[in-house]
């Protein structure tokens, strides 16, 4: 069945918005969640129907198959949704946490795709696969990353305390970044099948992550710039529009970290651009077309990965594999953000529950399923591809659904 480009976009927006009232009017769920626990409960009924009417998920899958969600996401919504999140975030706040925030988004990264590389590795021997030491590190590489577009989702009805809420928002933003550069190293490293000297680590750790920085400061100041010469809010928004989708397009072609180009970017935009180059009607119209298109992406994406689970190859050692796996990425987290805390305990101070929070609440999402479908197609794919799909609804879904509970009960204590 070949669908049009047209036909797909109707079905997920109408299967989205028909999802989000059942969710609504039902289960009262935060949409995401919602979106995506209703999907994955509609696919697993479609594959169960199948069992007794074969053919009767053709139409599903076959949807599926055309639309690439690695392409979809990280080269299409993640641009939008980067910005979005990052027009809401205080520059002021985001200072006060830079050090923890870098601590997190550099050394944690590397220190958590280590130990989940080590661990996963041994996991997947004893359970009989038989996976390259590299593809495990890039299995930590792509799981180790907090989404952020998973955590400023759900964050927004947890209750965070600002300071911690700053921290983890903060983490996200720029942590999906190192980590997206950290993937392609390892998988230059696959694909070449030998090691890369230290020079060339480090040329593209520069080239990738400071170049998509400074990329996004020069467009973002010359969006700021146009956003001083017009007073119209269509303008404006076409404006900053203009920036996403350009400023994306030309980091992806220039070899930068086209994420981190756009978080600066939004950053730049969201503080200084808000302040001094926007009337009160253009902030409020500005923010009301970010938020909906934050809402509907999300939504679309959130089905996708509650329907992705139809085009997956699962297996009983897969499945223990998954769940094993959900250890391993929570026990990496928890020793890679203790160690850069307990290291900063000596030039500031952190609230007792620090840890334990943003164990808890470092959510992975789509960005990581995205990953996971980049890699070469093979074994190894469908077996990390199905490991990374159980980390990741456990983590949106039990995670994301007890974080609030989590808080008020280390409130009480």
């Amino acid at each position: 069945m070949s669908v049009g480009l047209f036909e797909i976009i109707a079905i997920l927006l109408t299967l989205s918005a028909f999802f989000s009232f059942i969710n609504y009017r039902f289960l009262r769920l935060p949409n995401t969640i919602g979106l995506m626990l209703i999907g994955l409960l509609f696919s697993l009924a479609l594959i169960v129907v199948s069992w007794f009417f074969p053919g009767s998920k053709q139409w599903a899958v076959a949807l599926l198959v055309q639309i690439d969600f690695n392409e979809t996401l990280l080269h299409g919504m993640l641009s939008f949704l980067l910005f979005a999140g990052a027009l809401h975030v205080n520059m002021s706040d985001l200072r006060q946490q830079y050090r923890i925030i870098i601590g997190l988004a550099t050394a944690g990264i590397l220190l958590s795709t280590f130990i989940v590389g080590i661990l996963s590795w041994g996991m997947l021997s004893l359970l009989g696969f038989n996976i390259a030491w590299i593809y495990c590190l890039l299995f930590g590489a792509l799981i180790s990353p907090t989404d952020p577009i998973a955590v400023l989702g759900i964050l927004k009805k947890a209750g965070t305390p600002k300071t911690l809420e700053t921290k983890i928002v903060g983490e996200s933003l720029f942590n999906d970044g190192v980590g997206v550069v950290i993937f392609l190293i390892l998988l230059e490293m696959a694909g070449s099948g030998h090691d890369i000297g230290v020079g060339r680590i480090f040329t593209l750790f520069v080239q990738e992550a400071i170049g998509g920085g400074l990329l996004g400061f020069g467009a973002g100041m010359l969006a700021y710039w146009m956003l001083k010469q017009v007073d119209n809010y269509q303008v404006e928004i076409l404006i900053t529009l203009g920036l996403v989708t350009g400023g994306y397009a030309l980091a992806d072609a220039l070899h930068l970290s086209a994420p981190i180009a756009i978080v600066v970017a939004g950053l730049l935009i969201g503080n200084h651009g808000r302040s001094f180059a926007m009337s009160e009607d253009t902030r409020q119209n500005l923010d009301t077309f970010w938020e909906l298109a934050d809402e509907v992406l999300n939504a679309v994406l959130f089905l996708l990965i509650g329907l992705e689970v139809m085009v997956l190859s699962y297996s009983w050692m897969s499945f223990t594999g998954a769940l094993l796996a959900i250890a391993i990425v929570l026990s990496a987290r928890l020793i890679s953000v203790s160690i850069p805390i307990y290291l900063l305990r000596r030039v500031r101070s952190f609230s007792p529950n620090v840890i334990k929070i943003l164990t808890w609440g470092g959510l992975r999402g789509g960005i990581s399923i995205a990953l996971a479908l980049s890699l070469p197609v093979g074994a190894e794919r469908d077996v990390l591809l199905a490991i990374t799909y159980g980390v990741v609804v456990f983590s949106i879904l039990v995670q994301g659904l007890t974080i609030s509970p989590y808080l008020k009960m280390l409130e009480r204590k």
